[in-house]
């Protein structure tokens, strides 16, 4: 029996703009790079957006491979790996040519890999792309087309929510948290499936329940009770989890996931203010996601002009957490008194890329708009007495190559889960109000 001939696999831009690395992730298989490839990396490779990262980055590495080989046997990527290639635009096929424009460069790219796919009949070619319209054209005319998925979370319904709900608790043991100092040891209390650590927990004994936390430090559950945050009072158990989390700074890294109107960046905004004594400053940071994946200098205007559209949400929540206050009160004018002297700094996610964090309580919102890698370079810049906090809604992207189970929120939940140093909530119960309530059910 002969043995199986290798894969062979065209990238598209967006999987290389998506994860530089993505040369090694292809096992023995073969990779075709086609020219029309490199020249869209080429107008990417300027920037200081992550994907002007990606783009240098995998340039780099292709450098570093490349000889004259390239156009015709092709380069060993690694020892382990396949071969990787480049192939020159080729002049359209006639079934390509009937169905679509070449006025588009993915059609170039759809052209080359059907070109090759009837080429080498003996062999799988696969065209790799995040451009879901592109697998569908690709699919269209019988070529086998992939999304890529080296950091896909395969069921997102079992995605951990960070509480769980236990019914049928001794009533003894719920009335021994309610009494000081509010704890009991981890073995009292009895589950099917083992804590983890920082998750949250409604205890019920028919009418009766209590609200908990199995702390990894102290490896004992305490009782959380009701807590104010800059005048903000949590209005459900998420909620009040949420600001525990929040709140507690051993905890160095919390996720808040959930429909809109549940609180998500309302309660880490309030649970950055509330702590603001503990850290030098407080980021607000959201990454910019304009139309057409452009960058925010394609807009008119200033600095100011150009970010304040994509900013708004998180001054309308500070302008909520400054309202709970009277006007007589100096706590109204913290916010503003905080930005003057840039104790709290809002900007766009691009802009803190080569700033120090450093004792920093650094909330990114709209999280699910982050690739995998995104999160990472975020997490791996923080310094001593650093605080992450990332919201978002998983069901609620505007990225075009990313969906609920490749965003970098999901990712990031998914991987951390069980770790002593994190915490995360789903927050399911909206708060905004009863018709915000509605449409987000029914609409």
């Amino acid at each position: 029996m002969s043995p199986k001939k290798p894969k062979i696999f065209i990238l598209d831009t967006n999987v290389i703009l998506h994860d530089s690395s993505c040369l090694y992730q292809f096992q023995d298989n073969d990779i075709v790079i086609p020219m029309p490839v490199l020249e869209e990396l080429d107008h990417f490779k300027s920037g200081h957006l992550i994907i002007n990262f990606h783009a240098r980055n995998f340039l780099r590495a292709f450098d570093s491979i490349s000889n004259e080989h390239l156009f015709s046997d092709g380069e060993k990527i690694a020892e382990d790996k396949g071969r990787i290639f480049v192939t020159l635009d080729r002049e359209f096929h006639p079934d390509i040519a009937f169905n679509f424009t070449a006025k588009n460069p993915d059609h170039h790219i759809l052209n080359i890999a059907y070109c090759l796919a009837r080429e080498n009949t003996d062999r799988q070619v696969i065209l790799v792309t995040k451009d879901v319209n592109l697998r569908m054209k690709a699919k269209a005319i019988g070529l086998l087309a992939k999304d890529f998925r080296k950091d896909h979370v395969e069921d997102i319904t079992k995605l951990y929510r960070g509480f769980r709900r236990i019914e049928g608790i001794d009533e003894n043991l719920i009335n021994s948290l309610y009494q000081k100092p509010g704890v009991i040891e981890k073995d009292r209390l009895v589950t099917k499936e083992p804590l983890m650590p920082n998750e949250f927990l409604i205890l019920r004994n028919g009418k009766h329940s209590v609200l908990a936390r199995y702390d990894p430090f102290t490896e004992k559950i305490w009782h959380l009770p009701k807590k104010m945050a800059q005048g903000i009072m949590p209005r459900n158990a998420e909620q009040i989890f949420a600001l525990n989390a929040l709140t507690d700074n051993r905890i160095k890294l919390v996720t808040l996931s959930g429909k809109a109107g549940t609180g998500k960046t309302l309660l880490a905004l309030a649970g950055g203010m509330e702590g603001k004594k503990d850290y030098k400053q407080i980021f607000l940071a959201r990454p910019v996601v304009p139309l057409s994946n452009k960058d925010i200098g394609y807009l008119p205007g200033s600095i100011k002009d150009k970010l304040d559209p994509y900013m708004q949400p998180l001054f309308d929540n500070l302008g909520l957490i400054r309202n709970t206050y009277l006007e007589s009160d100096s706590k109204h004018h913290q916010t503003k008194t905080m930005m003057e002297k840039e104790k709290l700094v809002i900007t766009p996610l691009s802009y803190i890329r080569g700033r120090s964090l450093v004792n920093v309580y650094f909330i990114v919102d709209e999280a699910q708009n982050l690739t995998p890698h995104e999160i990472k370079t975020v997490i791996t810049r923080a310094g001593e007495d650093t605080k992450l906090v990332f919201t978002g809604d998983i069901f609620q992207i505007d990225h075009p190559y990313l969906d609920t189970h490749t965003n970098g929120l999901s990712y990031l939940i998914d991987k951390m889960k069980g770790q002593k140093l994190y915490a995360h909530i789903n927050l399911e119960k909206g708060e905004r109000s009863e018709l915000a309530e509605l449409a987000s059910d029914l609409l």
